[in-house]
């Protein structure tokens, strides 16, 4: 992995689901990401082999998890298993985790693919990984906000 400075690194980021898993890729220099993939889980378990295809090809500096919390910011169910997914990534393939606030992303995603495309842009796969675009978008504005 590269040591880029702030601002200047290569992200992804991921949607954990149980049954899909969204993955986005982001610039901090541009501020901007794009939806890359959706892979399948089995009850949150995705293909490892298919996610280090990813790391591999863009070689993240840092990694991006949503944590799905409550809309009163409490934690439920989903969000031990996103942490989980998100120590596994820093475990098997050593790259550095962080985990952001993904409240009403779906929400975001899908009003974006709709003005797109309309209902047909309204995909399972298609949502997943246009929320993971919008975790790492947040997560940039979070960070630099006005600078972007």
């Amino acid at each position: 992995m590269s040591n880029a400075e702030s601002g200047q690194r290569t992200l992804l980021g991921f949607d954990f689901g149980t049954k899909s898993i969204g993955i986005a890729v982001g610039q901090e220099i541009t501020g901007t990401a794009r939806p890359l993939v959706a892979f399948k889980a089995n009850d949150g378990i995705p293909d490892w082999d298919l996610i280090e295809k990813q790391i591999k090809e863009w070689q993240p500096d840092l990694v991006i998890v949503g944590k799905p919390l409550n809309m009163d910011g409490t934690e439920q169910e989903i969000t031990k298993r996103a942490t989980k997914f998100a120590n596994r990534l820093t475990g098997r393939f050593n790259v550095k985790t962080e985990m952001h606030d993904e409240r009403l992303t779906t929400k975001d995603a899908k009003a974006r693919l709709f003005e797109e495309g309309g209902f047909k842009a309204l995909q399972k796969g298609a949502i997943d990984s246009a929320s993971a675009m919008v975790i790492l978008e947040s997560w940039m504005e979070a960070q630099y906000g006005a600078e972007l």
